[in-house]
């Protein structure tokens, strides 16, 4: 049911999950971090039973052909090439989006920057990025939570920390919500050389230069009450930063691993907000 595909670009070869078939609605999915495309897996392959040619790569820096070494070369615009690139190779003109966490706010800049290209957008866990950065301004509770993000760019301190006694401290992040024998494949790929320090060069790149405005394709955002990355504020505030068809949900007692932690209740969202366009 799930395919292994190699896709080939200038950059190098994404590596990526697919199921269901070569002429299916094109739907993208964008993982996350410390993770790879196969958080999708549950996803991916109900899509691709009803129909929709679902992809989901493994992003620059986690696919080992894809792994340039300065943290520059892990900016937004580059993140958003990359999805343009992947789609241009696959040969779609127009598709619908999906990101979790990093991958998510990747999708926001791309709906931002490639609204033509888009039939529509799902955010998971991550809020629209200048609802972010507001609410770590004026909301105290934002700010801490995403102390991480500046932790995280010490270099190679982070990498041993997460790395020593087993993995111990990677494993932690995943809040013993994500079955284990997906924790285990996530720190294997992060333990290969050279692989941990290129996911975290996706915090390393810097703030992205220019702004981002209002989303006017159709979008849904998927939070969940228990992300402890992201709280209320930028959550509610999404909304504000969406001129096109807009939908919100909120899950209940769902960590912000969503589409491992509440697989079939995101699935079930996001098949609804796809046959909606």
């Amino acid at each position: 049911m799930i395919e292994h595909l190699s896709i080939p670009t200038a950059a190098g070869s994404f590596d990526a999950i697919a199921a269901g078939p070569e002429d299916g609605r094109p739907v993208l999915l964008l993982h996350g971090f410390p993770e790879a495309a196969v958080e999708w897996e549950h996803q991916v392959a109900t899509l691709g039973v009803l129909g929709y040619r679902a992809v989901a790569p493994d992003q620059r820096g986690y696919s080992p052909d894809v792994r340039p070494e300065r943290p520059a070369e892990y900016g937004i615009d580059e993140l958003v090439g990359d999805v343009v690139t992947i789609a241009d190779q696959l040969g779609w003109n127009r598709f619908d989006l999906v990101g979790h966490d990093w991958g998510a706010a990747v999708a926001w800049w791309a709906a931002d920057a490639h609204p033509e290209r888009l039939r529509s957008l799902t955010a998971v866990s991550t809020p629209h990025p200048a609802a972010l950065a507001e609410a770590m301004k004026t909301d105290e509770d934002q700010h801490l939570r995403s102390r991480y993000m500046t932790e995280w760019r010490q270099t190679p301190v982070t990498e041993r920390r997460m790395l020593e006694n087993d993995a111990r401290a990677l494993r932690e992040i995943f809040e013993r919500r994500v079955p284990q024998s997906k924790v285990d494949d996530y720190v294997r790929r992060l333990s290969e050389p050279g692989a941990l320090t290129a996911a975290l060069n996706w915090y390393r790149a810097g703030r992205p230069g220019g702004k981002i405005g209002k989303i006017t394709v159709p979008t849904m955002y998927v939070w969940s009450t228990e992300d402890v990355s992201f709280g209320s504020t930028a959550a509610f505030d999404t909304a504000n930063w969406v001129s096109g068809p807009y939908r919100f949900e909120m899950l209940e007692d769902v960590t912000h691993w969503v589409p491992e932690d509440a697989p079939e209740a995101l699935t079930t969202l996001l098949v609804e907000h796809l046959k909606a366009r």
